[in-house]
């Protein structure tokens, strides 16, 4: 599939004599040092301060509105490198921003005060020059090595990235992008197989300090290396394209991959994260190690999620505590947890056992109806919020950074508002669409939840959801209160259906729906970009490339017929007669010429070429 190219600029970028010696301007971009000319048909692809070489026939995969993955993987790394260099006595430098006190991740509170108390370290780390005390990167599924490349362009504090792909073509591609960006001394090509390369390095001395996986589709064949070749508090920046698993359409397959069944409900997207929390987690407890999620987000059509891997057995017993179940109501949407397991204090000690179960009965006491079994799932907190205001402070601090900053900005205030110890989340529409009343105004219901005295947030995930630590009856007798002042045609409901069941029960609670200030969260009153619309036509995932080098187009060239095949409602049966019919191509069709679609065999014809 031919790439969408944002920008492409056909001559190379200046030269210098050599890169480390160069200085950084204003905006922080490095001379490069390069000898490589443009072959015939090539087109330079800018992004950040890379520039990346492809070929015109696209023979390695690339997607430009993963952008966004980009830039905030930069960001994540930044700080990520922010802390660890601290502990080593380096100071990372990164053009545009201001200086901060730096606080440490690590556990030990006291240690952080002096880290913080003491005087800045003598060495310094620039983005563009090798570190010595730097941070290892291996980027698994490099394809042309952009990614790479805009880590040793636009990251401090590396001494070095190593960039790997199966495909001979793109390792040969990402050897010359790193030598046309002049960054050779930081980027090491590789041609072999991921997961034999991660297996390989899992001695102590040799795991990297930052492992990023961003396959087409699946990483879970990927993640039992993964976890065992990061270094002890390293990070993992993990990518999940296969939404159709983890949200929901295919259970078993989600289990086979996960380890977790996926339930298609409205928080999907949500419980995807979950979902691949949990098989991390529960891969790193093969080997004694635990995770520590740092910032896992839900973006357009995928799913990014950055953790630290620690050793300690027992902390890993601690893991079966952190899963659990959930049981989701198919006719109201209520859902319950249930942890796996159940850890209480003894003492010093902490005592494990069995979790008591099930939280619901046969039937949903709401609407009657049954319930869904899926899980398990991470169900502990997705964010480290102190993590996530440090990375929030540096992109808002310095928005020339990144092309995506105002987007960042956006996203990272809205986990930062999330509620932090409640997993999942309803969605107004689909609570009010239940019992067929008119959807109350976002701003009303949050606030009569506050009123009632629970709390609540929105999620970055969904754009009319709402995380609220209220038990569903609450929320039941919220909308059963505002039925009441929009009522419904209660005359016209089965006496089976969910919103029958729900409404034949009065209220407990009287719902104050008046608007309150705290209702409203900072990142809506400022008109922060949250959820961006669709940057272009034909836009989402890409098909993947080929083994043998190449990307096929029918996939793209499906994509685009089908394309808003909705919006354009065919008034006029007429218009029928464009369509082939499908009975005919069957050989069942008994309408003969009186048929309304059409009989002619080169609709058929091509309908079977695709």
């Amino acid at each position: 599939m031919d790439p969408e190219v944002p920008t492409a600029d056909p001559q190379p970028p200046p030269a210098a004599d050599n890169v480390s010696a160069a200085a950084a301007d204003g905006n922080g971009a490095q001379e490069k040092t390069t000898s490589a000319e443009l072959l015939p048909g090539e087109t330079v692809v800018k992004e950040g301060k890379a520039a990346i070489l492809f070929p015109n026939a696209n023979e390695v995969f690339y997607n430009p509105v993963q952008e966004f993955n980009r830039d905030l993987t930069c960001a994540v790394i930044t700080e990520f490198a922010r802390d660890q260099l601290a502990q080593r006595g380096v100071k990372v430098v990164v053009p545009g921003e201001k200086e901060r006190v730096v606080v440490s991740l690590s556990e030990d509170a006291n240690e952080a005060e002096e880290k913080n108390g003491a005087e800045e370290p003598p060495v310094t780390a620039e983005i563009g020059e090798k570190c010595e005390l730097g941070l290892r990167v291996l980027e698994g599924l490099a394809a042309s090595g952009l990614r790479s490349v805009r880590f040793a362009l636009e990251v401090p504090g590396l001494r070095s990235v190593t960039a790997n792909d199966f495909s001979t073509k793109a390792a040969a591609l990402i050897a010359r992008n790193a030598q046309y960006n002049g960054v050779s001394h930081l980027v090491q090509a590789s041609c072999r197989d991921a997961s034999m390369l991660m297996y390989e390095m899992r001695g102590k001395k040799e795991r990297y300090d930052v492992i990023d996986l961003d396959p087409y589709g699946s990483p879970a064949s990927f993640l039992d290396a993964a976890v065992q070749a990061v270094s002890e508090g390293g990070l993992l920046c993990i990518t999940c394209t296969d939404m159709a698993v983890l949200a929901g359409n295919n259970g078993e397959t989600c289990y086979s991959k996960y380890g977790s069944v996926s339930i298609k409900a409205k928080y999907c997207h949500e419980m995807a994260l979950r979902i691949i929390l949990h098989s991390l987690d529960q891969r790193a407890g093969v080997y004694q190690r635990y995770i520590q999620p740092l910032l896992c987000v839900s973006v357009d059509f995928y799913i990014r999620v950055f953790v630290r891997v620690f050793t300690g057995q027992a902390m890993v017993k601690n893991s079966a505590s952190k899963q659990a179940l959930v049981y989701n109501c198919v006719g109201c949407g209520s859902f319950h947890l249930q942890r796996m397991g159940r850890r209480t204090a003894n003492g010093k000690h902490m005592k494990y056992s069995a979790a008591t179960g099930p939280p619901v009965g046969p039937e949903c006491e709401h609407c009657g109806q049954r319930h869904q079994l899926g899980g398990p799932i991470w169900a502990e907190p997705i964010h480290d919020m102190k993590f996530v205001q440090n990375v929030l402070s540096s992109v808002s601090g310095n928005p020339t950074r990144f092309g995506t900053s105002k987007r960042i900005e956006g996203m990272l205030s809205m986990v930062t508002e999330e509620l932090e110890d409640v997993p999942l989340y309803y969605t107004v529409d689909n609570l009010s669409s239940t019992i067929h009343t008119n959807t109350p105004p976002l701003l009303q219901f949050r606030s009569a939840l506050l009123h009632a005295g629970h709390q609540v947030s929105l999620s970055h995930a969904c754009k009319n959801a709402v995380k609220t630590d209220a038990p569903p009856a609450a929320i039941w007798d919220i909308m059963r209160c505002w039925e009441k002042e929009n009522p419904v045609k209660r005359e016209k409901l089965s006496p089976t259906s969910p919103a029958s069941k729900i409404l034949s029960t009065e209220p407990s609670l009287e719902a104050c729906f008046t608007v309150r200030e705290d209702a409203n969260p900072q990142s809506r009153k400022r008109h922060l970009t949250r959820f961006q619309e669709n940057p272009q036509a034909f836009w989402g995932p890409k098909a993947r490339a080929k083994a043998s080098g190449g990307i096929a187009t029918n996939l793209q060239d499906k994509r685009k017929k089908f394309q808003n095949k909705r919006k354009h409602q065919i008034t006029d049966s007429s218009q029928l007669k464009n369509f082939p019919c499908k009975k005919f191509k069957q050989g069942t069709c008994k309408h003969g010429d009186k048929c309304c679609y059409s009989h002619d065999l080169e609709h058929t014809q091509e309908e079977k070429m695709e």
